[in-house]
């Protein structure tokens, strides 16, 4: 069954995202990062500066380096290779994530604007009655 963690309380949940995807590959874990396009597009960016001297090689799922890329950024699942070898799938989108349960774990990151809280508690909820196990690290006060 795919372990869900889920990061609340975050503040910018981007920058959080960043530093996320920053361990998973310092670690030797590559993941697949899901979000809606706009919101992709700040991420992708924010990946590029967050830490100058730490690049973290990334790059969008359809790209022809992809097979060689230990952090894809998507906008769909849907469009994906069933044979990627990412086992980690990190949400930063206000929806479940269709075929989250082909993946060993799924980060769901949650900020402090009001859009995110909410739909992170339907997520959270959506998991919770399915009888996910869900890991819960609230950041902050």
């Amino acid at each position: 069954m795919t372990r869900i963690d889920f990061h609340s309380n975050v503040g910018d949940s981007i920058a959080y995202a960043c530093r996320l995807v920053r361990k998973a590959y310092l670690s030797g874990q590559p993941l697949i990062v899901l979000a809606e396009p706009e919101r992709l597009k700040q991420f992708d960016e924010q990946l590029w500066t967050f830490k100058p001297l730490e690049f973290v090689p990334h790059c969008m799922a359809d790209s022809a380096l992809a097979a060689d890329t230990p952090v894809l950024l998507t906008a769909s699942l849907e469009a994906l290779e069933q044979n990627l070898q990412h086992q980690i799938l990190l949400n930063l989108g206000a929806t479940v994530p269709p075929q989250f349960a082909r993946f060993e774990r799924l980060l769901e990151v949650v900020g402090n604007e009001e859009q995110e809280l909410v739909a992170g508690r339907d997520r959270y909820r959506f998991y919770r009655d399915r009888g996910y196990v869900l890991n819960n690290y609230k950041q902050g006060s």
